[in-house]
């Protein structure tokens, strides 16, 4: 088996590690050429600790074992052919790869719109079209968010986009004229000499603008929606699946529990109040929080490729937690208060920081007016609460206290056709396993302390 990843590291110490049919593993890294996509691999992937297990298995060998089935490649999914100039390169590539993977993607919400476009709608469309010309290609993964369901509430179905299809059903989404838009304003902004800060500011601005009016909350879900869109659209008979992780945190179980790299929505969370500077949340703590470890998207990954390799259609699976397993926002907050009661963090003046329980607000009205009491003096002298800012936020809450599940029916339809326990084991993405007043206190925060906090 031959796979080539815009990578993600858990799946590539997974992979690497059980995975012995794999035989080359090609990773796309951005860098001008091979010499800094090496060392950018080496750097930024082998030399973290998530890959002490693979290094303790191998020994002195790990190195050697690296170089004969890692391969750098230079390149960038924004570009046609990814980027990649050596034709005899691509030519290689594409007599070698049978699967595909694409976790490459911008997750900032509200990311310039012509960035966005680039990595998340073109850079899916570059991805399939490379993997077209893949002589033994088995099948395209492509890894998508939950979220691209925008703010349905009910149960959110695992069902496909249609080419097209906008959420604001009075409307329909021309992506071409997307991009198009996009040329257009950004030659009337060189026109006008505009800075490249107030070009970066009209780009975002445009991205929200956009989303907004398609039916979307922000620009990175929007954008991974286009992309899912064109996916479906061009793939002709290429077997394809779409991974909709919920909000992913650190790993459960396999290798390194708690590894976590870059903050979720609950990161933020917990690291402001592991600094002592939130002290209360907007929301309701009866919502749920759609919580799954990165292990288990992972997991889930790995079993899709073996179920649907050369099946020539298209399958969509959501991975999450909030139908089988939930967790509430209370429950993370009962248990940030209990770690930190027991781990105390200190100022960096040395002084105890006090845990103190959060105190939760349930409408905007409300926190306003604790924002004005609490913080007017400041507010009023950085204008940080100006109307558009306030906007912002205002979207940003009616997005994540929605009452919503998304079902995964597809998902344990996959579980349940796992081969016998080992499998199940080894390979397991089943959300009801996960204890999660354990998983945080004992896994998640810990994580998050150890890798985020700086």
């Amino acid at each position: 088996m031959l796979l080539f990843v815009a990578w993600f590291e858990v799946f590539v110490e997974k992979v690497l590690r059980v995975q012995p049919n794999v035989k080359k593993l090609f990773l796309l890294v951005r860098a001008g050429d091979a010499k800094l996509a090496t060392e950018r691999m080496q750097n930024e992937v082998f030399a973290k600790e998530l890959f002490d297990v693979l290094k303790e298995k191998h020994g002195k060998d790990f190195d050697s074992f690296i170089s004969k089935t890692v391969y750098s490649v230079a390149g960038d999914i924004i570009y046609e052919n990814l980027g990649i100039e050596d034709c005899n390169l691509r030519e290689m590539l594409w007599e070698e790869i049978d699967i595909v993977v694409n976790v490459a993607a911008t997750t900032n919400f509200y990311e310039r719109y012509d960035v966005s476009l680039n990595i998340n709608t073109l850079g899916a469309k570059h991805v399939l079209e490379f993997a077209k010309q893949c002589t033994k290609v088995k099948m395209l993964l492509h890894v998508s968010t939950a979220y691209v369901a925008g703010v349905k509430e009910g149960i959110i179905l695992e069902k496909p986009f249609h080419f097209g299809e906008a959420l604001n059903k009075d409307l329909y989404l021309d992506i071409e004229g997307e991009l198009r838009l996009v040329e257009d304003r950004k030659k009337e902004l060189r026109e006008q000499n505009s800075t490249i800060e107030a070009e970066k500011i009209a780009m975002k601005e445009l991205g929200i603008q956009r989303a907004r009016m398609y039916g979307w909350p922000n620009t990175y879900v929007f954008t991974k929606a286009m992309g899912e869109m064109l996916l479906g659209h061009l793939r002709g008979d290429m077997p394809l699946v779409i991974m909709r992780p919920t909000i992913i945190t650190s790993v459960y179980k396999d290798s390194l529990p708690g590894w976590i790299e870059g903050a979720r929505t609950i990161d933020s969370i917990i690291l402001g109040y592991a600094k002592g500077d939130i002290s209360c949340i907007l929301g309701d703590p009866e919502v749920v929080s759609d919580l799954i470890p990165g292990d288990m998207v992972v997991n889930a990954m790995i079993s899709a490729i073996t179920a649907h390799s050369n099946q020539h259609s298209e399958f969509i699976y959501q991975v999450s937690s909030s139908l089988r397993n939930l967790v509430k926002y209370s429950t993370i907050e009962k248990c940030v208060y209990q770690y930190f009661v027991k781990n105390p963090q200190t100022r960096s003046d040395g002084k105890e920081i006090k845990a103190n329980k959060f105190h939760f607000i349930r409408t905007m009205p409300i926190f306003h007016r604790y924002m004005l009491l609490h913080y007017r003096l400041p507010l009023e002298g950085l204008r940080l609460m100006n109307l558009f800012l306030f906007g912002l936020f205002t979207q940003q809450f009616n997005t994540y206290w929605k009452k919503y599940n998304f079902d995964d029916a597809n998902l344990e339809r996959l579980r349940k056709a796992m081969m016998n326990n080992v499998e199940m084991k080894l390979f397991d993405f089943d959300p009801k396993h996960i204890e999660w007043d354990d998983y945080l206190i004992n896994i998640h925060i810990p994580g998050v302390i150890k890798y985020l906090l700086k």
